[in-house]
């Protein structure tokens, strides 16, 4: 079982940075796959950024260039660092675990979320 804690959501004006992290209980985060999904009102959850155990990142094409994911193992946390953020950036973002060596691209593969929280980027 895996519980995950988001945190660091917030306003933000457009060209702005924010920095999002995700702390994972139990002690096995190093073996997860780590991702980030967003849903922003009216529209589908959809996939930000994915970091394997073994540190591969994927990343959504918007995400590309603006957004950063990491993790440290030691802390059980994975953070997404949003740069030159966008009124469209504004959703719930959410936290993925996906056990194993796969990455945690498709919402269909995610074993766990977190709560979520709110990023809001004024214009």
């Amino acid at each position: 079982q895996v519980h995950l804690v988001e945190s660091g959501g917030g306003l933000v004006q457009a060209g702005g940075s924010l920095r999002l992290s995700c702390a994972a209980s139990g002690r096995t985060f190093s073996s997860y796959a780590m991702g980030w999904f967003r849903q922003a009102p009216g529209k589908e959850r959809e996939f930000v950024a994915t970091i394997t155990w073994t540190g591969i990142i994927y990343a959504a094409d918007f995400a590309k260039g603006r957004f950063t994911i990491s993790r440290d193992n030691a802390k059980n946390t994975v953070y997404l660092q949003m740069n030159s953020v966008k009124p469209e950036d504004t959703a719930v973002y959410y936290c993925a675990a996906r056990s194993g060596r796969l990455s945690a691209r498709d919402e269909r593969d995610v074993d766990y979320w977190g709560q979520g929280t709110q990023v809001t980027v004024s214009s």
